[in-house]
């Protein structure tokens, strides 16, 4: 398992190749919340909007998971204990007041990238109104 990167993965690169041609910057495996150890994927820092990319395999996508038939027991645990993971991290986020975007690695880079830019935009009108 040490061979199953966390960060650069090749949907991850597309995803930011992508954002990064649309003209928006942000910081990469970005961990804004002291003393808890979760980073976002790709960060936009001044406008506090997170970017999670979820792998189908290891998030347990809806879509696409299916339980191996080796040591069963231990994978539905482990996913479990993921998607609880994430749920934990999106409430943690949210309380420190940023937007969680979740993305899974099979959708549309295209369609994720427009859903970004208008979260993005709509976060700086909405900071840019409240100074």
């Amino acid at each position: 398992m040490r061979l199953n990167r966390s960060r650069d993965t090749r949907p991850e690169l597309a995803l930011r190749r992508a954002v990064f041609a649309r003209g928006l910057r942000y910081r990469v495996a970005y961990e804004p919340l002291k003393g808890v150890r979760r980073s976002a994927d790709i960060a936009f820092t001044k406008v506090k909007v997170a970017v999670f990319l979820d792998g189908c395999f290891w998030r347990g996508c809806p879509t696409h998971y299916t339980t191996p038939k080796a040591n069963a027991e231990f994978w539905a645990k482990k996913v479990k204990g993921n998607q609880a993971r994430d749920r934990e991290t999106d409430a943690l986020f949210a309380d420190a007041g940023w937007v969680v975007i979740r993305v899974w690695e099979h959708e549309d880079v295209m369609e994720t990238v427009d859903r970004i830019i208008e979260t993005v935009t709509e976060r700086r009108a909405l900071m840019a109104n409240s100074y």
